[in-house]
């Protein structure tokens, strides 16, 4: 056998162990969130059009409703690769990189628009080329939505009406340091246990957006919904970095053009639902109070970006809100 024909029998074989590796990529895709809510629905669309836009060369497998743990295990697990994508909460990110913190500032996005040029424009990109030093290549920043506030004791119009309230937060710093000024009682949760903490009084009040609020069906543990919408809330769509980059560039091409098509589709869902899930929400029960003093509240926070500007600086707060 000759040198020349050794040679291209190897090139051959190695062509085809490639292809074959190349088509038994599958992706293990996890978030926390219910079937029922957008989340999901974004995970079905990558999957969807991922396994027919490669010939079935990728795969996804989802794992709803932390069936592989809680945010904080997911990120972990991502980064570790045991977890190939995940999609979470950006506050569950802002512990590697701060200064994403300050997409979660009350009040720093005053409108939808805002916040997708930010996320997607320069600051978006530089938060996202930071996480690569932490084993995650960012994808892309679906909507969670603007946060509200629910409880049992009454509608919240004015500063004033959180004082007092046993109130369960993420683990973003600026939100806890807000209803910590706003004089309720912070108390970190995570949301899988939220319902049952709800229930049974531990916290008797919780903010998230419209869109959490009725897949988890607080509605079934809180009587006022109050459209304070005093945060919007990103989520995170994060890759291993490692398993994007052992993808061909075609198929790392694919992964990101899916990812902000996905991304684009859910936000959409999630403008155009919004009112839809209000009115079952208040069909099933629930008090949606919309008379909310935004001026007040915005002055009432303020000393939470002071915080946050002596902690992380004052160069990201400045590049979104001069933008």
């Amino acid at each position: 056998m000759t040198t020349l024909f050794r040679t291209t029998c190897l090139a051959a074989i190695l062509s085809v162990a490639g292809l074959a590796a190349q088509a038994q990529t599958t992706l293990r895709l996890a978030h926390a969130a219910p079937e029922t809510d957008l989340q999901q629905n974004l995970a079905l669309f990558l999957k969807e059009q991922l396994e027919e836009r490669s010939g079935g060369e990728i795969t996804v497998t989802i794992f709803p409703q932390g069936q592989l743990g809680n945010d904080a295990a997911m990120v972990d697990g991502t980064r570790s690769g045991i977890i190939d994508v995940v999609m979470t909460g950006l506050n569950n990110m802002t512990g590697l990189v701060p200064e994403a913190g300050a997409f979660e500032l009350p009040f720093i996005f005053p409108t939808r628009a805002d916040a997708y040029a930010v996320l997607d424009g320069e600051v978006g990109q530089g938060i996202s080329e930071q996480f690569q030093g932490h084993g995650l290549k960012m994808l892309g920043y679906p909507e969670n939505g603007y946060r509200n506030m629910t409880n049992n004791r009454g509608p919240i119009t004015q500063p004033g009406d959180v004082a007092g309230l046993q109130m369960r937060v993420n683990n973003s710093k600026a939100l806890s340091d807000m209803f910590q000024a706003l004089g309720a009682t912070p108390q970190q949760i995570p949301v899988a246990e939220l319902y049952t903490a709800l229930e049974t009084g531990v916290v008797d009040a919780q903010d998230h957006p419209v869109g959490i609020v009725q897949s988890f069906k607080f509605d079934e543990v809180q009587d006022y919904l109050s459209l304070t919408q005093h945060a919007y809330s990103a989520l995170a769509l994060a890759m291993n970095l490692n398993k994007f980059n052992g993808l061909s560039e075609e198929h790392q091409a694919l992964v990101q053009e899916v990812a902000t098509e996905a991304v684009a589709m859910q936000r959409g869902l999630a403008q155009d639902r919004e009112e839809e899930m209000l009115a079952d929400l208040e069909g099933k029960g629930m008090q949606i109070n919309r008379d909310v003093d935004a001026a007040a509240f915005q002055e009432a926070v303020r000393p939470v970006w002071d915080a946050f500007v002596a902690q992380n600086g004052e160069a990201i707060v400045t590049a979104i809100t001069s933008r």
